[in-house]
C-alpha cells in the first residue's frame, strides 16, 4: 500500500512540477529559441507542452498501475465473507417477494 500511494505522490509533483517549470523556461527565455517566438507564439507553443507534459505524467502512471501485479491484491476474508451474506440474504428476499399472496376471502 505505501508503494502505491508513493507513485500517486510522484506522479501529483511531476503534473505539477513539469507544466510549471515549461512555463517558466519559456517565460523566462530559458529554452533554445524562444526568444525568436513571438508574445502570442510564445503563450501557444508554452501552453500546448504544459497540456502535453501532463498528459504524459499521466499516461507513464497508468502504465506502471498497469505492469503492477494483480497477484498480490487480494480481498479481506471477513469483508468477502459480510458480502457473500448480503448477496443471498438480499435474494432470498427477492424470492420470497416474487410469489404471489393469496388473499382470504
Amino acid at each position: 500500500m505505501a508503494g502505491v500511494i508513493r507513485k500517486f505522490f510522484i506522479a501529483s509533483m511531476f503534473m505539477w512540477v513539469a507544466p510549471v517549470a515549461i512555463l517558466y523556461g519559456f517565460n523566462h527565455n530559458l529554452l533554445p529559441g524562444s526568444t525568436q517566438l513571438s508574445p502570442h507564439s510564445l503563450t501557444l507553443v508554452s501552453g500546448f507542452l504544459a497540456v502535453i507534459s501532463v498528459n504524459v505524467v499521466i499516461a507513464l502512471y497508468v502504465y506502471m498501475a498497469m505492469k503492477e501485479p494483480s497477484d498480490k491484491h487480494e480481498p479481506d476474508p471477513a469483508f468477502l465473507a459480510e458480502a457473500k451474506a448480503s448477496v443471498s440474504q438480499s435474494t432470498s428476499q427477492a424470492d420470497n417477494s416474487s410469489q404471489p399472496v393469496k388473499k382470504q376471502q
